[in-house]
């Protein structure tokens, strides 16, 4: 049976406020998600509360518990939005590199971490600085629950990589290598979260134009060094 014109228009009216719902959901959890990776990363996890993210995302503070759960489960999100674009090319670097016949150094293995990180700034402005800036404050103000999410979400891709790193420094135990990766990913979080103050001080001091990605290129030679280093404690 037809219908009328009347309950053609109540039909068609239902479908656009729906739609329009659809796209306010999605505005709103789009505004959390940019609100809270500023905060973070400028002030910290611990330092950013609930209250101020939706008080500069301009959204209700039950909004986040409708659209995360909670605290914790909006800063797994936030890294997420990051790692759900790096991590399938990285994946696929390390599986090349680790099925190569030829040995590779250290420095092979940082190499394939540079092309995921700076694919990250067609994501977001700054998005590479931003962040390894995040992941770093991951580990400073001891986030567990980051810690899990990584390894239980991205566990394949951080196999690969220290499988990488353990076989172009095959003399290193596990231990040592777990304390020279916290030294480096160090140096590379401080390394970005001063990248515009390094960056006008090159040009400043000696007329040098650097961007993220010779500023990556220049700290991969260091932090490759560091790791492949002779000497274990005694």
């Amino acid at each position: 049976m037809p219908l009328d014109s009347a309950n053609q228009s109540v039909i068609f009216k239902t479908f656009v406020y729906q739609r329009i719902l659809k796209v306010q959901k999605v505005d709103t959890k789009t505004k959390i998600l940019n609100a809270a990776e500023q905060l973070f990363a400028e002030r910290g996890y611990a330092d950013t509360s609930l209250r101020l993210i939706t008080s500069q995302a301009e959204v209700n503070l039950a909004s986040v518990n409708y659209h995360f759960g909670s605290k914790k489960e909006l800063i797994q999100a936030v890294l997420a939005r990051y790692l759900e674009v790096c991590a399938p090319s990285l994946e696929q670097s390390l599986a090349v590199l680790n099925k190569s016949d030829v040995p590779f150094t250290q420095h092979d293995v940082f190499n394939c971490l540079l092309a995921p990180l700076l694919e990250l700034n067609t994501f977001r402005h700054r998005g590479t600085s931003i962040f390894l800036q995040l992941l770093g404050r991951g580990y400073i103000e001891n986030q567990g629950h980051l810690r899990w999410f990584i390894t239980t979400h991205y566990g394949k891709v951080l196999t690969a990589f220290n499988k990488a790193v353990q076989d172009a420094n095959p003399d290193l135990s596990k231990e040592e290598i777990f304390w020279r990766l916290h030294f480096t990913l160090g140096t590379v979080v401080f390394t970005m979260a001063s990248s515009k103050a390094l960056i006008d001080i090159a040009k400043a001091d000696f007329d040098v134009d650097v961007d993220i990605e010779g500023l990556i290129k220049r700290v991969v030679p260091f932090i490759s060094s560091g790791v492949s280093a002779g000497g274990t404690l005694p």
